[in-house]
């Protein structure tokens, strides 16, 4: 019997994980089987136009409505919407894939896993980077010790989608909807990189900044304030000794997605990023220099599921591999997921480096009382 699943939210990450459920049946037929049973949005005309690109049977402008006809809610909407339509299929043992950062503040995280805690569904965060067939290799060698101790961290996210002052206001500009600017859009995903594959963060220090103040208001009548961060830095302790420095902007001219991790250790290192997403550098005793490693073979990180060696994969299948560890983990067949616990950790850590930012100094992340 089919999921009957609900998407709320029909933008880019809609359009993305519809793909990935799309693809499913045909890469990874063992998944549970999925029906893209109804789409919620608030502009009818344009739910419908989605929902039949999509291959969405329904649509609604009620996510109540959607919670109470579905057996998984994907929340895709803004940050403000992830926590009361969350906790409600939660209370209704609705599983549940939300995008990150888990919500718009601290608290609603917190009882968005106060739902979680409660409900007997799965519930998983959406930090889709974990899922890189590159990155799931660098995991390997990091945890068979093959850098030793690791020492120095150096994560950054830079974007240019926004470096033209006259680009129009969107939500994440708004601070009342997005919670956070680039710290959270950004470096939440730096940050849970660097817990996955490094260790506990203990400490950090952050600097925020807004370059443009004002931007056009979507309808072309004059101006909106921006009231989040365009960029961030922060530095970070680890608790297993090594350092690390953080940095995300979405006005880095030139930068498209540069994703990028280096993590150096006594013994070797490994370099990342997003724009050659199947390589990874690495780098050992035994060589001058980094090798790069293209992480397409057949018996690398889901290289079995995809193309003959060589034939590069692209950032949609990373939505591909993170919705079958989902709904393998919604079948009892696996918990290869972020869950809310974790995505709170981060969120702790990214209000953490704003806070530090606005109080001037170094901050201990605060963990479970």
């Amino acid at each position: 019997m089919s999921l009957r699943v609900g998407f709320i939210g029909y933008g880019f990450m809609g359009q993305a994980h519809a793909n990935a459920l799309a693809r499913l049946p045909m890469f990874f037929p063992e998944a549970p089987a999925t029906d893209r049973h109804m789409l919620c949005g608030r502009n009818e005309e344009r739910v419908a136009s989605a929902a039949e690109r999509f291959g969405f049977a329904h649509t609604t402008d009620d996510w109540e409505r959607l919670v109470d006809e579905v057996d998984v809610l994907y929340n895709l909407g803004p940050n403000d919407l992830h926590a009361e339509p969350t906790i409600a299929a939660l209370e209704n043992d609705v599983h549940v894939l939300c995008e990150k950062p888990l919500a718009a503040t601290l608290e609603d995280a917190e009882r968005m896993v106060a739902a979680a805690d409660e409900s007997d569904a799965v519930a998983a965060c959406a930090f889709n980077y974990r899922y890189v067939p590159a990155l799931r290799l660098a995991k390997e060698l990091i945890d068979e010790g093959a850098l030793g101790k690791i020492r120095h961290v150096r994560g950054k996210y830079l974007v240019d989608w926004q470096a033209d002052a006259e680009h129009p206001w969107v939500w994440r500009n708004d601070a009342e909807r997005a919670g956070y600017g680039q710290v959270g859009d950004l470096g939440s995903h730096t940050i849970d990189l660097a817990r996955w594959l490094v260790g506990a963060i203990e400490d950090v220090s952050g600097r925020l900044a807004t370059f443009v103040d004002e931007r056009p208001a979507p309808d072309g009548d004059g101006t909106l304030p921006v009231t989040t961060d365009d960029a961030y830095l922060a530095t970070a302790s680890f608790e297993s000794g090594a350092i690390g420095v953080f940095e995300g902007s979405s006005m880095a001219s030139g930068h498209k997605a540069t994703n990028a991790i280096e993590i150096i250790g006594s013994e070797g290192a490994i370099r990342f990023d997003l724009e050659r997403l199947n390589e990874l550098e690495v780098y050992d005793d035994d060589r001058r220099g980094y090798e790069r490693i293209l992480v397409t073979d057949e018996d690398d990180p889901y290289g079995d599921r995809w193309w003959p060696a060589g034939h590069a994969i692209g950032w949609e299948h990373t939505v591909v591999h993170e919705n079958y560890e989902f709904l393998r983990a919604i079948a009892g067949e696996g918990d290869d997921i972020v869950s809310f616990d974790e995505a709170l950790t981060v969120q702790r850590i990214v209000d953490t480096v704003a806070r530090s930012d606005d109080r001037g100094q170094r901050l201990a992340v605060e963990t479970d009382s």
